[in-house]
């Protein structure tokens, strides 16, 4: 699937902040494999940036789940699935059980090539 994204760079931006925020969610909580978020700490994360925090989150949501993190079997996803729940506002995201394991064993994150962007 690919998305013509108008605010390329503000995604890229917002997408970065968002997947840092994931990181150090998962360095606070070393046992998890999956986040949920409220939709309201997004929006702060976003600095209340309304847009992005709502249409615009799945074009973000879209970049961010390209972050990889180097594993024995290669590079691979660290989101291997997100969710947004708008019943009760909130953001679920699965982890890829390799790219975790990697991520708490202080493998970098690598992040996605803005000029290739599917």
């Amino acid at each position: 699937m690919t998305l013509k994204y108008a605010h390329e760079s503000e995604y890229f931006f917002f997408a970065q902040l968002l997947v840092r925020h994931v990181q150090k969610y998962i360095e606070k909580h070393s046992d998890a494999n999956e986040a949920i978020f409220d939709l309201r700490d997004i929006y702060d994360l976003f600095r209340q940036d309304f847009a992005s925090a709502t249409t615009n989150l799945e074009a973000i949501l879209n970049i961010a789940d390209e972050y990889k993190v180097e594993t024995i079997n290669g590079d691979q996803k660290l989101i291997s699935h997100y969710a947004i729940d708008p019943k009760n506002n909130s953001l679920l995201l699965d982890f890829n059980a390799e790219a975790l394991a990697s991520l708490k064993q202080g493998k970098s994150l690598i992040e996605p090539e803005a000029t290739s962007h599917e």
